[in-house]
Formats: structure tokens, sequence, C-alpha cells
């Protein structure tokens, strides 16, 4: 699968990075799904899929609500969906710790620390995914099949 290099086609919409601004971010994507006749299993993966990000960005990138910009861009072709996401936080590479499994799946649960594997689902819905750092952006390419 080549992940085109830019999100030129397909849908895009941008959002200040607010957590109040998920709700808009997930119906983005549910409108999107309904248009293109994405099936609910393939919307909701698409939709956990931003809310995962979209959350980390805000409260781990920007450290809280800002006004800094989140964009999204979505096309559909051949069942599956391209998610091209971007932000311009710190430079983070999410897919930098997925070739490993992390060492808090091997502890019991009560011991394990919070958080870390919103990153290891995503990894885990996406069937692939590229990562840059690019004019001060962080820019993730994902790819998910919307049919078998």
């Amino acid at each position: 699968m080549t992940i085109p290099p830019s999100p030129a086609a397909g849908e895009q919409r941008a959002y200040a990075a607010r957590l109040a601004a998920l709700s808009d971010a997930a119906a983005f994507a549910q409108d999107f799904s309904a248009r293109h006749g994405i099936g609910h299993r393939s919307a909701s993966r698409l939709s956990l899929i931003i809310e995962e990000l979209f959350t980390n960005t805000v409260r781990h990138g920007y450290r809280g609500d800002c006004d800094r910009p989140i964009r999204i861009a979505l096309a559909a072709a051949r069942g599956a969906v391209t998610l091209f996401y971007e932000d311009e936080a710190p430079r983070y590479d999410p897919l930098a710790g997925l070739a490993a499994k992390p060492a808090s799946l091997a502890t019991p649960i009560e011991s394990r620390p919070v958080g870390g594997l919103g990153v290891v689902l995503v990894g885990v819905l996406a069937q692939s995914a590229r990562y840059a750092h690019e004019d001060g952006c962080n820019r993730l390419w994902l790819e998910l099949r919307t049919a078998a």
C-alpha cells in the first residue's frame, strides 16, 4: 500500500486543539463514513483512532487546550480509508515504539502505569502507517481496510 504524501485528495478539516472540539472531529469521521458507505465496524475503528490521536495531541503534545491546529484529512478508495493527521506540537513519532510489546502488558494490571496503550491500539487497528516530522509538523498517515 502506498500512502499518499499529502492530504490533497479527500475531505479535510482543521480544529483548535481543545477537548471540546473532539466531538466535532468524531462527527466528521462518522459523516465521512456514512457518505462513503463505510460499515459500522470500520467507522467505529476510524473514530476511535481519531479520538485517541486528538486526545493525546491536546493533553500531551500541546499540554492542554489551546488554539493551535489539529488537521485531519480522510480519503476513501478501493476498500480502504486513508487518514492523514497533523499537528504542530513538539516532535513525537507515535509509531516509534510499536515494534516492541509494551512492558506494561507483562505486569499485573494493578501495577501498570496509566496510559501509553492508546498508541498500541492505533497500531493494531491500522493496516499500515507512516510518520514524518516536516515543516514543524507531526504528520501521520494511516490506512484502515474497510472491506474483507
